[in-house]
């Protein structure tokens, strides 16, 4: 026991502050932010055995576009009621509720015991994961939509919140206080989440620009003119930045050189959605009513699965299965291969919100203002 201990404890030593916190919640049986990673990849670890079979339900008082956390036997998320929900994972009971002063479409990062979400009264929140108690809020001068993200602070002592704003500007905020660390502005809203990559951040706005900044300064490493705005957020894997946005592109481009490596074209549609980007696969939602897996190398067409409405809704890769919502109602999985629809449910309201995939458990909100759990 002692030997074991000692162990531990060396282990703890040579990892950083930061790195110790995260990993202690993250893991295959958690999805503790937006797109599940800092990478924002969207992909969930684990088996997806179907048929899946609706759990449990919860009513909030508005609908849910937010996309829920789950960490622990919490789910947590936020509703355009102005309110930042925690349930049960295992039934759907309120633990505990907070009151914004506007709706809360940002989705929660959890980390360190704490719930950090944006929302339309201009503020980030930290919150008690455990009570729901305000640790601290943070101002803007514009809603925050997007989720936030995080990264290790100049001597690794605390993590940095990393949020954008409607005010044109990304802020680097401390965790433990509250307090502003840096900004960086840019030409307009910022809509989507930042991604964390190496020592940098990545993100795209409504200027038309991808912009990549030094994570512990704000400083600019690199901007990439894209021509048109992204509402949505950017994954990264292996150098390499996924996307779509409002030009009616989905685009792969190469973060060293600065150099598109592919463009697929969609015809008269914007994407909203964000990618969900592993091993040979590129999958994202689009306006066009259709969900489209493209090669991840290519950028040519593998299949797309028409649905009856917008697919605004975030997709999720998990044990060779997509998971995402639509506007028609739908919840789908598909075979990732093939495109082949191999299960769905009928919610009847838009699904805006992105899937939580944890431990074989599907997670989803709708705009009937319910959060739906389906499972074994």
């Amino acid at each position: 026991m002692l030997k074991t201990l000692i162990k531990v404890l060396l282990l703890i030593s040579f990892m950083s502050f930061g790195e110790c916190l995260y990993s202690a919640q993250v893991g295959e049986d958690s999805w503790a932010m937006f797109r599940g990673d800092r990478n924002l990849r969207g992909v969930a670890n684990g088996a997806l055995e179907l048929p899946l079979k609706l759990t449990w339900t919860f009513q909030a008082g508005d609908a849910i576009k937010s996309s829920p956390a789950v960490v622990g036997d919490r789910v947590y998320f936020g509703a355009n009621d102005g309110r930042v929900y925690s349930v049960s994972i295992q039934d759907g009971k309120q633990s505990w509720t907070f009151l914004t002063e506007d709706m809360v479409e940002s989705s929660p990062l959890v980390i360190d015991d704490t719930v950090y979400i944006g929302s339309s009264d201009f503020s980030l929140y930290a919150l008690d994961a455990k009570t729901g108690n305000k640790t601290w809020s943070y101002k803007t001068e514009g809603k925050i939509l997007g989720s936030p993200n995080w990264t290790k602070s100049n001597n690794g002592d605390r993590i940095n919140i990393i949020v954008g704003s409607y005010d044109n500007q990304v802020h680097c905020i401390n965790s433990k206080t509250g307090k502003r660390v840096w900004v960086y502005e840019t030409g307009n809203f910022i809509n989507g989440t930042p991604t964390v990559f190496d020592a940098s951040l990545l993100f795209g706005g409504c200027d038309g620009n991808m912009y990549i900044l030094s994570a512990k300064s704000g400083a600019l490493k690199k901007s990439i003119d894209i021509g048109i705005y992204m509402a949505n957020s950017i994954a990264v894997d292996n150098g390499h930045a996924y996307l779509g946005h409002y030009g009616n592109k989905c685009m792969a481009i190469d973060i060293k050189n600065a150099k598109t490596q592919w463009t697929y074209f969609n015809k008269d549609f914007p994407y909203f959605s964000s990618p969900a980007v592993w091993k040979d696969y590129v999958v994202i939602g689009g306006r066009d009513k259709h969900v489209h897996c493209i090669n991840r190398e290519t950028g040519e067409k593998i299949w797309t699965l028409k649905t009856k409405g917008r697919v605004d809704s975030s997709p999720v890769i998990c044990d060779n299965k997509v998971i995402v919502g639509s506007d028609d109602g739908r919840l789908y999985v598909i075979d990732l291969k093939t495109g082949t629809i191999l299960w769905k449910y009928e919610i009847g309201q838009n699904i805006k919100s992105s899937p939580a995939v944890v431990q074989g458990t599907v997670i989803v909100g709708a705009d009937d203002g319910v959060m739906y759990c389906f499972g074994r």
